[in-house]
C-alpha cells in the first residue's frame, strides 16, 4: 500500500506542476481516528517548494486520483500532515491474498537476492556452547531467516581457530586427566578447562588406545580427539535448535594461504604500522582511531586484529556484497579497530553490519542459575533445551531486542498456560487448527479454502469489527519481515505475532466460527486459515514448531 500511495502522490505532484527532491515515506498514525497511514511530505518540502506545508498538502489532496475500492478518505491535518484511511473491503481483502500465498505469503523481493554473509557462533572447540553462545546462534540463524524470506541470498558462516594457545591448553587439559585416571597424581592448573567433558575425552582415549598414549605430546591425539569431540558436541547442540551451517571456515587457513602477510605487507605499504617494544602496531591514530593498536605480539603471536582483517577481506573476495557480524559484548570495545584497518586498505565497511548481544542470566524459582550441573562452571546450551525444549529456547532468546541483558525464566518458559508468551502464540495456532477439523467434520470446504479457493466463501460477509482487524493485522505481515530485515530486528516479528494472536482471540471469544449460516460460516473459517497461515509463517521465520494440538 505504500507503493500505491507513493505513486498517487508522485502523480499528484506532477499533476499540481510542483517538483520536489524530497523523499516520500509513510507512517501508522499513533492515534487511530488520525487515518491508517500518513505522510510529513508537505513539511518537508514546503521550503523547496517556497509555500506553507498546509497549502502544499491541500493541492496534493486535491490532485489525488484515489481508488474508492481501496481508500475511503484523505485529509490534510494539523501543520500539514497528509492522513489515509483506507475502508473495509480493502482490509478483508488480506484474507484471499493470504490464502492465495500460503506459505510464501510474507516473502519478498526486498533484498533484491544481494549476496549475504551471516557470521554468527564462531566459537573455537574448546568446550560446549553455553546460553551466551545459544543467544548468539539463534539471534544469527533467525537473522539469516529473515534475510532468505526478504529475497537476499545467504550463507551461514561459523568461523573458528583449532590452533593457537587455547588449543595446545585444551590438549594439555585432556593429557593431565588421562594421566589422572592413570593413577598419577596431578595437580591440575586453574587455567586449564575444567568439567566433566574433559574427562570424558580423556575416558574415551584410554577405552580406546589404553595406557599407549601416557607419553604422547598434548597436541597430537589429545588436541586432535578434543577437538574432534567437542565440535561434534557443538553441531549436535545447534542441530537441536535446527540450526545448520553452509560453511565453517578455519582461521589457520588465513596462515597457511599467505593471507596474514598479505594484510601485515598492505598496512606497512599504507605506512600504517611502526614496530615499538618488540611489537608491531597498528597506526590507529593516523586514520582516525583513538588509540594505536598491537597487531602483532612480542612473541610473533598475532592478536585478533589481525587473522579478523585478513578474514573479512576474504569476505569481500569471496563477493559478498552484505557482511552481517554478529558477535558478544565482549567484542563491542576491539571490532571498530578491524573496520578502520579494513577502511583505511579501501574496503567499504559500510557493507559490514556488526550486531552486539548482549548477556543471559538464567532464573529458576527467582534466583539465578550460576553454573552447571555436569560440565563447568557455566550453564551449557544443551541443558537449557533438556530444561525448556527448542521452541522455548528460540523463542526466549529473540523475544527482547539482543542490545539488552536478557534475564530467562526457566519457571515460565516452562508453563503451559497464557503467561508463557510461546505458548500463548502456539496456543492460537493450535485452537485454529481444532476449530478447522471441526469445521471439516460439519461439511464445511475446508481444503478448497485453504488452497486459496475464493469462490467457495465470500469474504465481504465479514463485518464486525473483530473480523476486519483480525483481517487488518494479517495483512501488516509483509511489511513486519521487511522492517525487521532492515533493522536486524527479529524481535519485531515476535511483537507481531503477538497482536495476531491478540486479534484472534478478539474475534474467537465474540464470533462463533461454525454456525449454521454456513456462507457466514465459510468466510469466518476463511479468516480463521488466513491467520494460521500468518502464525506459521511467522514461526518458520523464528525457526519454532506450530502445533496442530496442544
Amino acid at each position: 500500500m505504500k507503493d500505491y500511495l507513493k505513486s498517487l502522490i508522485l502523480a499528484a505532484l506532477e499533476k499540481a506542476g510542483l517538483k520536489t527532491s524530497v523523499e516520500i515515506s509513510f507512517e501508522k498514525p499513533k492515534i487511530e481516528s488520525h487515518g491508517d497511514l500518513s505522510t510529513n511530505f508537505a513539511l518537508l518540502a514546503a521550503k523547496e517548494l517556497k509555500s506553507k506545508p498546509r497549502d502544499v498538502a491541500q493541492k496534493v489532496v486535491d490532485a489525488l486520483d484515489v481508488d474508492a475500492t481501496l481508500i475511503d478518505k484523505v485529509d490534510v491535518a494539523g501543520p500539514g500532515f497528509i492522513n489515509f484511511r483506507f475502508n473495509e473491503r480493502y482490509f478483508l481483502s488480506f484474507v484471499n491474498t493470504v490464502l492465495a500465498a500460503g506459505e510464501n505469503f510474507g516473502r519478498s523481493n526486498f533484498g533484491a537476492g544481494k549476496k549475504t554473509q551471516v557470521e554468527f557462533v564462531s566459537a573455537n572447540p574448546t568446550g560446549p556452547l553455553t546460553v551466551g553462545h545459544g543467544r548468539n546462534a539463534v539471534f544469527g540463524d533467525t537473522i539469516a531467516n529473515v534475510l532468505q524470506w526478504t529475497g537476499h541470498d545467504v550463507t551461514r558462516e561459523y568461523y573458528f581457530n583449532n590452533a593457537g594457545r587455547q588449543m595446545r591448553v585444551l590438549g594439555n587439559s585432556v593429557k593431565m586427566r588421562y594421566r589422572e585416571i592413570l593413577g598419577e597424581k596431578i595437580e591440575f592448573p586453574d587455567d586449564h578447562y575444567q568439567g566433566e567433558y574433559i574427562k570424558d575425552i580423556a575416558r574415551h582415549l584410554l577405552d580406546e588406545r589404553g595406557t599407549s598414549l601416557a607419553e604422547e605430546p598434548a597436541e597430537g591425539a589429545f588436541k586432535d580427539r578434543a577437538e574432534r569431540e567437542i565440535f561434534e558436541d557443538i553441531k549436535g547442540s545447534l542441530a537441536r535448535l535446527g540450526i545448520k551451517f553452509d560453511v565453517f571456515y578455519n582461521e589457520n587457513t588465513l596462515y597457511e594461504t599467505g593471507k596474514i602477510k598479505e594484510v601485515i605487507a598492505a598496512l606497512e605499504s599504507a605506512g600504517l604500522t611502526y614496530d615499538k617494544d618488540g611489537a608491531k602496531w597498528f597506526k590507529a591514530t593516523a586514520v582516525g582511531g583513538e588509540q594505536d593498536k598491537v597487531i602483532v605480539k612480542s612473541t610473533g603471536e598475532p592478536t585478533y586484529r589481525l587473522p579478523d582483517i585478513a578474514y573479512h577481506i576474504e569476505k569481500f573476495r569471496r563477493g559478498f556484497e552484505l557482511v552481517v557480524d554478529i558477535f558478544g559484548s565482549d567484542h563491542i570495545a576491539t571490532y571498530p579497530d578491524v573496520l578502520l584497518a579494513l577502511r583505511s586498505l579501501g574496503y567499504d565497511t559500510e557493507r559490514i553490519k556488526v550486531l552486539i548481544h548482549q548477556f543471559v542470566t538464567i532464573f529458576q524459582n527467582g534466583e539465578v542459575v550460576k553454573m552447571s550441573t555436569r560440565k563447568a562452571n557455566f550453564i551449557t546450551l544443551d541443558e537449557l533445551i533438556d530444561w525448556v525444549g527448542a521452541d522455548a529456547v528460540r523463542f526466549f532468546f529473540i523475544m527482547r531486542n539482543v542490545g539488552t541483558h536478557l534475564n530467562f525464566d526457566i519457571d515460565l518458559a516452562k508453563k503451559q498456560s497464557e503467561e508463557n508468551p510461546v505458548f500463548y502464540l502456539q496456543y492460537a495456532h493450535a485452537r485454529i487448527a481444532s476449530i478447522v477439523r471441526f469445521a471439516e467434520d460439519e461439511g464445511l470446504p475446508v481444503k478448497e479454502i485453504t488452497a486459496g479457493g475464493g469462490g467457495k466463501f465470500d469474504i465481504s460477509l465479514l463485518r464486525e469489527k473483530e473480523e476486519i482487524e483480525l483481517s487488518k493485522t494479517l495483512g501488516n505481515f509483509p511489511e513486519v519481515v521487511e522492517a525487521a530485515a532492515s533493522t536486524f530486528e527479529p524481535h519485531r516479528i515476535i511483537n507481531y505475532l503477538q497482536e495476531v494472536a491478540e486479534a484472534f482471540h478478539r474475534f474467537y471469544h465474540l464470533q462463533r466460527v461454525v454456525i449454521p449460516e454456513r456462507e457466514l460460516a465459510a468466510a469466518r473459517l476463511a479468516l480463521c486459515i488466513a491467520a494460521k497461515a500468518v502464525l506459521a509463517n511467522g514461526f518458520r521465520i523464528l525457526g519454532i514448531s506450530a502445533p496442530e494440538k496442544m
